[in-house]
């Protein structure tokens, strides 16, 4: 979420952001780490003929009642449940995947949280429409933090927590009912990357359901969230990999989105060795904001084109001058996954 001058206002700007989350989690009631198991007004959907993928994988609608619950789509001949846009390859039919961001119950992480996620859908499916031009296929999703940085210790030490477990069956029922993917969001803090992943394993099992790593909030043992920005090594990020890499297979499921977020050279040490996997889509998501010129220098700096599918953050309040689909689209290396916050 930088521009070149982050690092000088990064952490005050981040301290206040903070400070609303730990609101949030009292008011909200945010479960532990360690415990995991506990706007504006809607505008009308697009028509029929939108150019947004169609839900079309004939998957069961829940009984009155059943909101909570995820509802698997039906499997395929070949045993593999489909993606909402039909086949089991993330980005194949030249598919652009736009999402909104944020976390449940509060829009002050971003977008999605804004409303409840039956009233999100005709608002993201409105701001995705744009995108389908130059031969591009749009994939709606809901990108969300499930796990959340703090700035204060939390029971575990992690300095982090979880959102209750019913809110995520919730996004994830109604990504089933509207042809939506979800990925999971995971700022954890203290806590080791992988730890955290496998606490979100009964929601990874889902075969819409993909994993994003957020290293700005990956501290070390002394560190606090919104005093710097923190880091992870490839090795951890290729430990979360294979693991999910082997989850995906061994329940036969489709390819799942597995996603970085980056704005810093340093936010991922050692990146060059970030291992593919035959099961994932690797993005990586550049998050830059500002004047479109200092969104485009933190691009070119970090990006990585030949070992990653590519990502951008689009932001609705800290972007000066927010670029549209269209200049979005004309960026090279071209762009496969868009983020409003």
């Amino acid at each position: 979420m930088p521009t070149p001058d982050r690092d000088r206002y990064g952490p005050q700007i981040f301290l206040v952001l903070l400070a609303l989350v730990g609101f949030v989690a009292l008011v909200g009631g945010v479960s532990r780490l360690d415990r995991p198991d506990r706007g504006r007004t809607p505008q009308p959907t697009p028509p029929a003929t939108s150019p947004i993928v169609p839900h079309t994988d004939g998957a069961a609608r829940p009984a009155p009642g059943q909101a909570e619950q995820a509802i698997p789509a039906a499997a395929t001949a070949t045993g593999v449940t489909p993606l909402p846009g039909g086949g089991d390859r993330i980005f194949a039919g030249n598919r652009l995947l736009v999402a909104y961001y944020g976390t449940a119950g509060t829009g002050a992480l971003g977008v999605l949280g804004e409303a409840t996620p039956e009233r999100i859908v005709p608002r993201l499916l409105r701001a995705a429409a744009p995108f389908a031009r130059d031969g591009r296929t749009v994939q709606p999703v809901f990108e969300l933090i499930v796990t959340v940085a703090h700035a204060h210790p939390t029971t575990a030490g992690t300095y982090s927590s979880n959102i209750p477990r019913a809110q995520v069956r919730r996004y994830i029922a109604a990504a089933h009912r509207h042809g939506v993917l979800v990925v999971l969001d995971l700022q954890p803090g203290r806590a080791d990357f992988l730890d955290v992943a496998k606490s979100w394993e009964w929601a990874l099992r889902d075969p819409w359901v993909g994993l994003a790593l957020d290293p700005e909030w990956r501290m070390g043992p002394g560190g606090v969230p919104g005093q710097r920005i923190g880091s992870v090594s490839a090795a951890e990020v290729n430990r979360v990999s294979a693991w999910l890499d082997d989850l995906t297979a061994r329940n036969g499921l489709p390819e799942k989105v597995f996603m970085l977020h980056q704005f810093r050279t340093d936010m991922i040490r050692h990146i060059e060795r970030v291992r593919d996997r035959d099961h994932l889509a690797l993005v990586q998501h550049v998050d830059g904001f500002g004047t479109p010129s200092e969104k485009m220098a933190t691009f070119r700096r970090v990006v990585r084109p030949g070992q990653f599918a590519l990502g951008f953050k689009l932001f609705y309040d800290e972007d000066v001058h927010r670029m549209g689909a269209a200049r979005v689209l004309a960026i090279r290396p071209r762009i496969s996954f868009v983020s409003f916050q």
